[in-house]
């Protein structure tokens, strides 16, 4: 599994490309604070909706502080999905170094 900084996320987004934000945190989590064009299917619909996910897209799998999106990332890649990245230390990384105005808990 490939693992992106919220640095080389953010200079990916900026240079134009869209690959898919998976945000796995609960729907509260979510409301509280998400990276834009970010999609929320929490972590325990995963395995209900994966029909709803490209295998072939790139995902950018995001929660909290990194773990939660580890699991599914892993998860995804043992279903198939080939282009799997977890977000390292989360949106709480991308708040504290590329969107300091963002709601943190």
């Amino acid at each position: 599994m490939q693992t992106i900084t919220a640095e080389a996320l953010k200079s990916k987004l900026d240079a134009g490309e869209k690959p898919v934000l998976l945000d796995v945190r609960e729907s509260w989590e979510f409301e509280t604070c998400h990276i834009d064009g970010s999609i929320n299917i929490s972590m325990s619909k995963v395995q209900q909706m994966i029909d709803e996910l490209k295998a072939d897209d790139e995902t950018i799998v995001i929660c909290h502080h990194g773990m939660r999106s580890y699991q599914v990332a892993s998860y995804l890649e043992g279903n198939g999905f080939n282009q799997i990245v977890n977000l390292e230390g989360g949106v709480d990384a991308w708040a504290k170094s590329v969107d300091t105005d963002m709601a943190q808990y």
